[in-house]
């Protein structure tokens, strides 16, 4: 029953769209041509936005002649008049049209054949009708485009996930909030590059094609140069090339940037996304921390005059004091059953591991092992704003060491609502222990199937010219716009998210 159904849907969809391109071609014998020479003098936003508490004796008075454009979504004849409703971006108004104003043999053999998802422009009055609705009163309508296909039945309100995000344009065009969404996410980068301009912050550029991926351990994107015959790699991060820069005398800078890691995906991961990574000198990964306190409390009560968040079922207070953790206390505080002694023995930490069900390696060092635990059993729980400090040195090949402790660096991440939104450190200058970081971790990924490993020897020699004290800051944009849109998945956030291709 419902394969005969979808056949039937299918059918009748073919059917519409050889109705409609048999439209288009009488059109064309008429001389239509797609005209693009209208024109609009307002937005249906400004419209609305200006007159809607007009009364209809007022705009009577005033007699406001406007010309818009838009799409329609609406359609009602009524014999010699219609009411329809057209849409421009997240703003719609109605239209009356009427056979005596725009002629007869218009209205009954070219406006009576315009389609639903056509776009169109009017020329007209804005009145208000008896119920008191904003509306237009047509003088002259043209059509500019005639649509080909028909949009979905549930266009008002399109749910299905696989539309909506292959058919972002669907999406849009039929979700007020996914449009809401995206204009908020502009508005949002605007903030940030505004805050960033208040602090002093120079924008910068560097390559997304780089002979030699760094900046993360994370498995790139491969290409190919036809010219220079050169194998090059997507970046994984821009790091390395930011931290030349403080080498060649910059001294606070940032860069919004595109990223590609060639790994899984998820709710809060997508192989292209977009982060936010600034360097300042004479600074430290405490410094940096105070910096995203700041950062976010701007961008929260820019975007919304307040100081809290509400993600899903949670309210996230930015104006409190922000929780801070080591990894340890981290995962004691939020698994009431394990013991911090329980994370200082290899023994107890696997069968840990082995009793919430996380897979680890038999030559996996302890520091590996609470790494997977934290991930897999605290990660989500730290809900408020939270800093995880304490990170072993062996997995943050590019952090300084701790003075105090060389087996952890100074380096911290920072979560909220469940998700690592930013990754922080005191830069390493040090050039005779970076390049042993860099050899080491060349051997390690040598040993393993289908890993990229390359040393970045250039890298190690710009730090011999000496890189002053710095801190440096990752900051997952696409993220932080999930907790400022409440949207619990990025492809949510992601205009157009990375997708398998439907066969």
């Amino acid at each position: 029953m419902i394969i005969k159904k979808d056949i039937n849907k299918k059918m009748n969809l073919h059917s519409e769209y050889q109705i409609r391109k048999k439209k288009l071609i009488n059109l064309l014998t008429t001389g239509f041509n797609f005209p693009n020479q209208f024109k609009p003098n307002t937005t249906l936003k400004q419209i609305n936005k200006k007159y809607l508490n007009y009364t209809r004796k007022e705009l009577f008075k005033i007699h406001i002649n406007i010309k818009i454009a838009g799409r329609i979504i609406k359609k009602r004849i009524m014999g010699k008049a219609a009411f329809i409703i057209i849409k421009e971006m997240n703003s719609e108004i109605q239209i009356y049209v009427t056979e005596q104003k725009i002629s007869s043999d218009f209205y009954q053999h070219q406006f009576k054949t315009w389609d639903i998802g056509d776009i169109i422009a009017i020329i007209g009055k804005i009145f208000k009708t008896k119920t008191g609705q904003l509306s237009v009163y047509c003088e002259q309508t043209i059509l500019l485009v005639k649509s080909l296909r028909p949009l979905p039945e549930k266009f008002h309100g399109l749910t299905d996930q696989e539309i909506r995000y292959r058919k972002r344009y669907l999406d849009l065009l039929s979700n007020k909030n996914s449009m809401e969404n995206f204009i908020k996410r502009s508005k949002i980068l605007k903030i940030i590059r505004n805050f960033m301009h208040l602090k002093k912050f120079i924008e910068v550029e560097t390559p997304m094609m780089q002979n030699v991926p760094g900046g993360a351990t994370a498995r790139p994107f491969i290409t190919n140069h036809n010219t220079l015959d050169i194998q090059m790699y997507l970046r994984i991060s821009p790091e390395l090339y930011l931290k030349k820069l403080i080498i060649g005398g910059f001294t606070k800078i940032y860069e919004i940037n595109r990223n590609f890691r060639n790994e899984g995906i998820s709710y809060k991961h997508n192989p292209e996304f977009t982060m936010m990574e600034m360097y300042i000198a004479y600074a430290d990964h405490n410094d940096l921390m105070q910096f995203i306190i700041i950062f976010l409390q701007h961008i929260v009560h820019q975007l919304t005059g307040k100081n809290i968040i509400q993600y899903q079922e949670h309210i996230l207070n930015i104006n409190t004091p922000f929780q801070k953790l080591t990894i340890q206390e981290a995962i004691v505080c939020y698994n009431p059953s394990i013991y911090i002694d329980d994370l200082k023995n290899i023994q107890k930490i696997k069968k840990i591991a082995q009793l919430y069900n996380i897979p680890i390696q038999e030559n996996w060092n302890i520091n590996k092992i609470i790494m997977k635990i934290f991930e897999n059993t605290t990660e989500n729980k730290l809900i408020q704003p939270t800093f995880i400090t304490e990170y072993p040195t062996e997995i943050s090949p590019l952090a300084r060491r701790n003075d105090k402790n060389k087996k952890i660096s100074e380096r911290f991440e920072f979560f909220m609502g469940g998700i690592e939104i930013g990754n922080g450190f005191s830069e390493l200058n040090n050039p005779n222990d970076q390049k042993k970081r860099f050899l080491k971790q060349y051997n390690e990924q040598k040993k393993i199937k289908n890993n990229i490993s390359l040393y970045d020897a250039e890298y190690v020699e710009a730090l011999e010219y000496g890189m002053p004290p710095t801190a440096g800051l990752g900051i997952g944009i696409d993220r932080l716009i999930m907790l400022l849109t409440n949207q619990n998945n990025i492809r949510d956030v992601i205009l157009f998210p990375t997708l398998r291709p439907i066969k």
